[in-house]
């Protein structure tokens, strides 16, 4: 997932996968999963919201002014991306 030159790396789909499964069988209630670049580590986090506001906290990578950027953000239960 994440292929070309607008993405720094691509991710795992299996990893992807994970990620969705462990978001629905938590305990708190997410709907949302957002998966984020890490500058620093250079790796790729899913970050699980309840709410869609916290979609707007992260700014679209590239450009970010921290190190963690926004690359997308998937609803858990229809896989769909999010605009």
């Amino acid at each position: 997932m994440f292929h070309g030159s607008d993405f720094p790396t691509t991710l795992d789909e299996q990893v992807f996968n994970d990620w969705l499964e462990a978001g629905r069988n938590s305990k708190l209630s997410y709907t949302y999963m957002l998966i984020i670049w890490d500058e620093l580590d250079s790796k790729y986090l899913p970050v699980y919201a309840e709410a869609r506001e916290k979609i707007q906290t992260y700014e679209r990578y590239p450009g970010a002014s921290s190190n963690e950027s926004l690359i997308a953000a998937y609803d858990l239960y229809s896989e769909s991306k999010v605009a």
